[in-house]
């Protein structure tokens, strides 16, 4: 029988992968907090460094500019831009989930505080706002409109109607109470929003 060993505990390697998925999450926490304190203009990859405390190359392994990184943040924050919208049968129904999320995104002070500060740099950086429609604005959009057309296929809303008009009636309102802060942005006022739009769009 072999002696028992007395010698030191035998030490487990890092888990690098575990390491760097540490890091990614520092560096996306510092971004929203960053972009939320100082804005996009004067946010700087430095500055991502210090608050997340890693090196700068480290973010650019991921990333190559401030921008992916903020779009990251929204992604992150929002879900994955396209995803399709639920499709139960019932339209007004999926529309509220999908509408209730987007209110609830938008009232989120964290979400609210980075989503003021990127849409305010978007009005006059065009490259930034290119980038923005590309991989948000213009997938998400897409998802909606399909979601709309199979309603409209099967009845359910007015055969004539556009598909873009449809989105704008039942998501520009929400934007726009939101960009002015004109009143509270409310499930009530989903409920109110969808049922005028819904008669509005719907079959005649």
């Amino acid at each position: 029988m072999d002696a028992p060993t007395n010698g030191p505990r035998e030490r487990r390697a890092p888990n690098p992968q575990r390491r760097s998925e540490r890091a990614h999450r520092a560096i996306l926490d510092a971004t929203a907090e960053l972009v939320g304190e100082v804005g996009y203009a004067k946010l700087t990859m430095e500055a991502i460094a210090a608050r997340a405390k890693v090196g700068k190359q480290t973010i650019y392994r991921w990333w190559p500019s401030k921008a992916a990184v903020v779009l990251d943040v929204f992604e992150r924050r929002t879900g994955t831009p396209g995803d399709p919208l639920p499709d139960t049968g019932d339209l007004a129904a999926d529309l509220r989930t999908v509408l209730y999320a987007t209110v609830d995104e938008f009232t989120d002070p964290e979400t609210d505080r980075v989503a003021r500060a990127f849409t305010a740099e978007i009005q006059h950086d065009p490259d930034l706002a290119a980038t923005v429609t590309e991989r948000l604005t213009r997938p998400n959009n897409e998802a909606f409109r399909e979601r709309l057309r199979a309603a409209r296929d099967a009845g359910q809303l007015d055969p004539d109607i556009g598909l873009d008009l449809a989105l704008e009636l039942l998501t520009g309102p929400i934007t726009q109470r939101w960009l002015t802060r004109t009143a509270p942005l409310t499930h009530a006022y989903v409920d109110e929003l969808l049922a005028a739009a819904l008669r509005a769009l719907g079959p005649r």
